[in-house]
């Protein structure tokens, strides 16, 4: 884990005896591909989703010759410096959070870069979730089993990417994991996450899934 990350992981002023809910922001309480797909219309570009990732999958408009890994990693990051604020919030999320918020803790988990840090918080705020946002640096592993040391409760771990999922389950094996894939058009083109306890693409589902996870536990 990246020393930036577990500073702002032991920054968090967090209650060891509640439980803690970390969700991901992008296709979890952000709609992260529809933002993209307008980005990059504006700038000539468009997103070809045939399969489940970004990279290879952007495209020129006019030639539709695919755009490279590094041409791909400019576009992300302007993405990011100019249209962090203007994502739209999946339905349901924040409604979601509220409630369980009455239950449990929740921060925000996204590898969103540092320098969109301030933007996305704002953005979380702005749309009724105002909880801790850290920004997060590769795996996410590492972080939930710093939060997982951390918390004598049920934790619970939302996020679209499979690999993330996987790493939880592999570095913190007592964390309820929901594979949340917000834009059902790519929740079509990746299975479940091995290890996930649901796949789903709905809030009402996950936050039932997690209200009866706590009840059973007491909370």
């Amino acid at each position: 884990m990246e020393s930036h990350v577990r500073t702002q992981l032991e920054s968090l002023t967090l209650d060891p005896q509640r439980p803690l809910i970390v969700t991901d922001a992008d296709e979890v309480v952000a709609y992260f591909i529809a933002g993209l797909e307008r980005f990059l219309d504006r700038n000539g570009h468009w997103l070809d989703l045939k399969s489940f990732a970004i990279t290879g999958n952007i495209r020129k408009r006019g030639s539709n010759e695919v755009s490279t890994q590094a041409e791909v990693k400019d576009l992300l990051a302007e993405f990011f410096n100019t249209d962090t604020e203007l994502l739209d919030p999946v339905d349901g999320a924040a409604d979601a959070l509220r409630a369980l918020n009455a239950r449990a803790q929740v921060i925000v988990l996204s590898n969103v870069p540092p320098s969109a840090h301030a933007a996305r918080q704002r953005w979380l705020t702005q749309h009724g979730m105002n909880y801790p946002l850290i920004a997060n640096a590769g795996s996410k592993g590492p972080p939930l089993r710093f939060l997982e040391e951390h918390i004598n409760a049920p934790v619970f771990f939302l996020d679209d990417l499979p690999p993330h999922l996987d790493a939880v389950a592999e570095h913190a094996g007592s964390v309820s994991l929901l594979h949340f894939i917000a834009d059902k058009r790519l929740a079509a083109l990746v299975a479940p996450a091995q290890n996930c306890h649901l796949h789903t693409s709905d809030w009402p589902v996950a936050r039932a899934f997690i209200e009866a996870r706590l009840e059973s536990h007491g909370f």
